[in-house]
């Protein structure tokens, strides 16, 4: 064959080579081992190497097993909401990975955010979306007294812990003597800092010492459900199995991954950048980032962290209040949290731990599907105001479905005893007397 035809062939196969290749319908990096540099963000990853909890001093039974057992009653009840039908399992659910699987969480009226998983909420210095709050007792407290979800106040609360023979004992096993608030003419039916007119005119009658004895078990209420939340951890993925086999040599596990999975993990840590925001063992660096996501129809854009960082200063439950039991130098990440303009529009990193079963995605539930959200990241619209920190990712389209895939590499169980995971037996109980 003469030189000159065979380079003609040669040539054509090399191009028809690189047009399928940039065309996404191939891939060459499975075929390569991971680098040094991949495999120690790799490690940074697997759920192995997450540290143990952070102990929250701000929360004296934070890790007491008994809090955590009252903590467990309360998430599930029913009671703690005006009408009696809403606890914190309403939008929690651990079917969903303790989310509701709706766009706007409902409870007493739509809300007007999303609801975010707690599981390794632990983990978090800050909660909400907007970063409103510094800890997961402070965190429990804000729906029981929002008229958009308990809306319930804290003087109803306490009377049910005080009415109720089985959380009174539960309550004074942990924190001492209730004080006697029969007296209805001191510790009305309802009655708290809360917009219902009716509740917060019979709240600010009361006197001080009483509003602070009511407030204190109110609190309580609140530690005692964080006490349980910090229960509630992701387990190992598919993912981590695949890290396992890799780091660990196991060669029965090498099919744990196939190769458009790979590539997708190949992408989030490269191409793709997720791994600027998603790091670490829960796939998520806790801080705040504005991405350009558009606000829900009917809404005007979320101002995110600026207002959330000026909330949780003023806030009377935070890390230095007089409710915290924390010492003032236990207090770093509210003392010297970031603060400025360059926080307009920017809302918390969530957890990509379990995020297949947490549909519908972003603060305001904007989103609907995993391959929406990566359009998003790859075409990186401008902001409806601040700045999108995100730049186009100009993604192939197998290259974003190989994404998606690996994303649901990250569905793993709960790491908890499957006791914490049900309603208990005695709510279901007070459920049916209810009907």
């Amino acid at each position: 064959m003469p030189v000159f035809i065979r380079g003609l062939i040669i040539g054509a196969f090399t191009v028809i080579a690189y047009l399928i290749y940039t065309s996404g319908l191939i891939t060459l990096s499975s075929f390569r081992p991971w680098s040094i540099e991949e495999r120690k963000i790799l490690q940074s990853l697997w759920i192995e190497n997450l540290p143990p909890i952070p102990i929250d001093s701000s929360n004296v039974v934070s890790d007491n097993l008994k809090a955590a057992e009252f903590g467990y009653q309360l998430f599930f009840d029913n009671r703690l909401s005006a009408n009696g039908q809403i606890s914190c399992a309403t939008c929690h659910s651990p079917e969903r990975s303790f989310t509701d699987g709706i766009r706007l969480a409902k409870g007493a009226k739509t809300g007007i955010r999303n609801t975010m998983s707690i599981l390794g909420a632990a983990y978090s210095p800050w909660l909400f979306w907007d970063g409103r709050k510094d800890s997961l007792w402070s965190q429990a407290l804000s729906p029981l007294e929002n008229e958009l979800e308990h809306a319930g106040s804290r003087m109803q609360y306490v009377h049910l812990i005080s009415r109720d023979s089985n959380y009174r004992e539960m309550y004074e096993s942990l924190f001492g003597p209730l004080l006697n608030f029969t007296d209805a003419s001191r510790f009305p039916k309802a009655a708290g800092p809360v917009k219902n007119k009716d509740w917060n005119k019979a709240w600010q009658s009361m006197s001080q010492e009483d509003k602070d004895n009511v407030t204190n078990v109110f609190v309580n209420i609140g530690k005692s459900i964080a006490a349980y939340e910090r229960l509630l951890q992701p387990g190992p993925s598919r993912f981590d199995l695949y890290l396992k086999s890799l780091f660990k040599n196991d060669k029965t596990k090498t099919d744990v991954f196939n190769n458009d999975e790979k590539e997708g993990l190949r992408l989030f840590i490269g191409k793709a950048q997720c791994i600027n925001c998603h790091n670490g063992p829960l796939f998520t660096n806790n801080e705040f980032h504005n991405t350009g996501v558009l606000s829900s129809p009917g809404m005007l854009p979320g101002m995110g962290r600026v207002i959330g960082i000026r909330t949780a200063q003023a806030d009377p439950f935070n890390c230095l209040g007089d409710f915290s039991n924390a010492k003032e130098n236990d207090c770093a990440e509210l003392t010297f949290a970031k603060t400025g303009d360059e926080l307009i529009g920017t809302h918390k990193v969530p957890s990509l731990r379990n995020v297949a079963q947490t549909a519908p995605y972003m603060h305001a539930g904007q989103i609907n599907t995993l391959a929406e959200v990566i359009d998003q990241y790859d075409r990186a619209p401008s902001a409806m105001i601040g700045h999108n920190e995100a730049k186009a990712l100009d993604l192939t389209k197998k290259e974003k479905k190989q994404l998606e895939d690996f994303l649901h590499t990250l569905t793993g169980p709960i790491a908890a005893d499957s006791k914490w995971l049900t309603r208990p037996i005695n709510h279901q109980a007070t459920l049916v007397s209810q009907k």
